[in-house]
C-alpha cells in the first residue's frame, strides 16, 4: 500500500504535466482555428459574387449611383482601423469627398467596408469596382462609432439593426418590381431569410451572433442543432455562396454553382462564432437596485426563470416551443410555419439590453414593453413599478 500511495501522486503529476503539455498545443490550435474563423467571418464570400455581381448587378450599382454618405444612411459600416492616415485626414478636413460613388470603391479597395468584398481594378485609368460580395459581417458587425456616425472599430457578432438589407437589394436594376415593392418594405434591422424560397413576406430581426457558446439551437426556430447549420443555410440560400443545403423538412434544397466554397470552412466559423461574449452592460445603464429587485420578480412571481434558465437564460438546448407561448404570435403567416420545427425556441437574455427591439418581429420596442406584454397575455399582475424593476434586470444581463 505505501509503494502504492507513493506511486499515485508521482503518475498523477506525470499525467498532469503531460495534460498540460497537451492542454497548451489544445489551446494553441483552437486559437489558431477562432483566428482563422474570424477572418472568414470578416472577409469570406464563399463565392457569393456569383450572386451579387454576375445576377443582381450590385457592383454597377455601387460604383455608379452610392456614395459613402447614402451607404452609411442605409446602415453600411466602415472600418475605422482599416483606413490609412491620409484617409483619416481627408475625412476629417474634408478633402475626401463622400458624396461621390468613387469614394465608395476607394474605401472597397482598402477593404475598409464591414461585409462588404470588392474587387477594384484600373479601367482606363480608374478604379473600377468590377466584383462585389457579401460576407457574414455585413448583418451581424457593426462599429463603435468612435470616428463618426457609422464609422469605428468593428463589433463582430453585434447584430447590424441600421442595416436595411432590402433597401440595399432592391437597387438591383435584375429584380422586378413586385419584388423590389417587398424588399423596399422590410425596414433598418430586418431580413426575411425564407422569402426568396416560399415566396411569403414576414421578415424577422436580424439576430446577434454573439453569446452563442454552449447553445445548439441559435436561431428563433431552433431548426438546427448547431451553429454550423445556419451558417450553411444562410451561407448558401441568403448568401448566395458556392455549395449545398438540404431541409427535407421545408423542401429546401438549393445548390449554387459546382464547387463547395462552405463546408471546409464552418468549424472555424462555428468556433469564432463561439468565442464571442455577450457584451456587459455599460455603466450606469441601469439601476442596480431595481435590478436586484427585479432578479426577484424574474426568478418569482415573473416566471420567467421557468424558460430562460441556465448561465445563457434560454432552455433551447432541451426543449422549443409551440407558437401559442410566443409572445409575437398570433401572427400572418406565422414564421414558425414556415419553418423546419414549427416551433420557438426561448432567446438567451445575455446582451439583451444591446440590440432593441425585442420578439423575432421587432414587435416591442423596449425592454419594459417586453414585460408588460407578458404581464398582459400571462396575466401576472405586476405593477407598473415592477414592470420597471424587471426591465432594469434584464439590462443587467
Amino acid at each position: 500500500m505505501k509503494s502504492s500511495s507513493l506511486w499515485l501522486p508521482m503518475a498523477g503529476a506525470a499525467l498532469l504535466l503531460g495534460a498540460c503539455g497537451d492542454s497548451g498545443d489544445d489551446a494553441a490550435q483552437q486559437a489558431a482555428l477562432v483566428e482563422q474563423g474570424r477572418q472568414i467571418f470578416r472577409h469570406d464570400t464563399f463565392g457569393d459574387e456569383a450572386k451579387w455581381s454576375d445576377t443582381l448587378r450590385m457592383h454597377e450599382v455601387v460604383r455608379s449611383a452610392v456614395d459613402p454618405l447614402t451607404a452609411l444612411s442605409v446602415g453600411l459600416k466602415v472600418d475605422a482601423e482599416a483606413l490609412p492616415p491620409a484617409v483619416v485626414d481627408g475625412i476629417r478636413n474634408g478633402s475626401i469627398d463622400l458624396k461621390s460613388p468613387a469614394t465608395t470603391v476607394a474605401l472597397l479597395k482598402l477593404d475598409a467596408v464591414v461585409g462588404l468584398k470588392g474587387q477594384v481594378e484600373t479601367v482606363g485609368g480608374q478604379d473600377t469596382l468590377t466584383r462585389l460580395g457579401i460576407t457574414c459581417a455585413l448583418c451581424h458587425s457593426t462599429v463603435d462609432d468612435s470616428f463618426a456616425p457609422g464609422i469605428g472599430k468593428r463589433r463582430d457578432g453585434w447584430p447590424n439593426r441600421d442595416l436595411n438589407p432590402g433597401a440595399i437589394i432592391a437597387l438591383s436594376p435584375a429584380i422586378d418590381a413586385a419584388t423590389r415593392a417587398v424588399f423596399s418594405g422590410w425596414g433598418a434591422g430586418k431580413y426575411d431569410p425564407r422569402f426568396n424560397l416560399d415566396g411569403l413576406d414576414k421578415p424577422v430581426l436580424i439576430a446577434p451572433a454573439y453569446g452563442l457558446a454552449g447553445i445548439h439551437r441559435i436561431t428563433a426556430t431552433g431548426d438546427g442543432d448547431d451553429i454550423a447549420y445556419w451558417n450553411r443555410y444562410v451561407g448558401i440560400t441568403q448568401m448566395g455562396g458556392q455549395g449545398s443545403f438540404s431541409e427535407p423538412r421545408t423542401g429546401v434544397h438549393v445548390t449554387n454553382g459546382t464547387q463547395d466554397l462552405i463546408s471546409a470552412k464552418l468549424p472555424a466559423l462555428q468556433a469564432y462564432q463561439r468565442s464571442l461574449a455577450a457584451p456587459p452592460p455599460p455603466a450606469s445603464s441601469f439601476d442596480p437596485v431595481a435590478a436586484a429587485r427585479g432578479k426577484r420578480l424574474f426568478e418569482g412571481p415573473g416566471g420567467c426563470v421557468a424558460c430562460h434558465s441556465g448561465p445563457a437564460f434560454t432552455d433551447a438546448n432541451v426543449r422549443l416551443h409551440p407558437p401559442a407561448d410566443s409572445m409575437a404570435e398570433p401572427e400572418t403567416p406565422s414564421y414558425a410555419a414556415r419553418s423546419a420545427t414549427r416551433q420557438y425556441r426561448s432567446a438567451p437574455l445575455r446582451g439583451v439590453w444591446q440590440h432593441p427591439p425585442y420578439f423575432h418581429d421587432g414587435s416591442a420596442a423596449t425592454l419594459e414593453d417586453v414585460v408588460q406584454v407578458y404581464n398582459t397575455k400571462r396575466t401576472l399582475g405586476l405593477t407598473p413599478a415592477q414592470v420597471s424593476d424587471l426591465a432594469q434586470y434584464l439590462r443587467s444581463l
